[in-house]
Parts: structure tokens; sequence; C-alpha cells
């Protein structure tokens, strides 16, 4: 179960595509966060999904979020993903312990050994103010983040 609108957003502090370490936390006090986990790079649905936020980008800048993309591929598989793909919003990776942010959020699937499509809109005191968890195969409308995030 995905964790809910209103809440505190766990915490976390992850690898990026280029082994740096991003927290959650640091983002606090100074900017939104769009939190969005996706199963695995390379993939159609995911490469779609996340080179539209590429394309789209301003729409967060602009609106004080930093974009934040999480899946359960390695920070080396990322940096590759992210060079092809021309993405420069840090992907993070989930990797070890396998899923454990994934789980955290309630966004894991133990079955599939991945996240699902969870987006999670965190504003600048670190509350969770909007959600949607989608199953593997269907797409997020990134037009519903901008939307969200107009109403902080």
């Amino acid at each position: 179960m995905a964790i809910e609108v209103g809440s505190q957003a766990p915490d976390f502090e992850l690898k990026d595509n280029h082994g740096a370490t991003v927290k959650l936390s640091d983002f606090r006090g100074d900017k939104n966060v769009v939190l969005l986990f996706y199963p695995f790079a390379f993939t159609g649905v995911c490469t779609g999904e996340l080179c539209s936020l590429r394309d789209n980008l301003p729409q967060f800048t602009d609106r004080d979020t930093q974009l934040l993309a999480v899946s359960n591929d390695s920070i080396h598989t990322l940096r590759v993903f992210a060079e092809q793909e021309g993405l420069e919003y840090p992907l993070l990776s989930d990797f070890w312990p396998h899923g454990n942010i994934s789980r955290a959020y309630g966004v894991f699937d133990e079955d599939k050994g991945c996240a699902v499509r969870g987006t999670f809109i965190i504003d600048k005191e670190g509350v969770v103010r909007w959600t949607v968890v989608n199953a593997l195969p269907d797409a997020r409308d990134l037009n519903e983040y901008v939307k969200a995030l107009d109403t902080l």
C-alpha cells in the first residue's frame, strides 16, 4: 500500500547515475519534489515517460520543483540510460538493499522484483501532497503532475 497524502515522506539517501549521494531531506525548505518510481531503464513505457519529462523539464523547474526518478537498476545501468536518452535530472538507484526505498513508499512489487509506477509530490516541508500509482504497463500523465504542483 502506497504512503498516503498528508504523510511525512520517508527520507532516503540514494546514489544517482553519477554516483553522487542524493538525500530527500536536502530539498526540505528549498524545493518541492516530484518523486517518480519506475520499473526498469531501457523499457518502452519507462523510456517514453522519462523522455516526456525530459522534454517538459521547465514545467517543473519553473515551479521550484526537483524531479527525482527512482528505479531498482544499478547506477551503472542508469548512467548509460541517462546518457543514451539525454536525461539531465537525477536517476536514483534503489538497487541495494534491493528495493528498500520502493518498499518504504509502498510501490515495490515483490513478485516482479521491481517498483511499480508510483509518483509522489512532496512539498517543501517534506509532506506528501499528491500521489498516483499505476500498474507496470500503464503510463502516467505528466500533465496531472503539473496540475498537482499548481495547487501547492
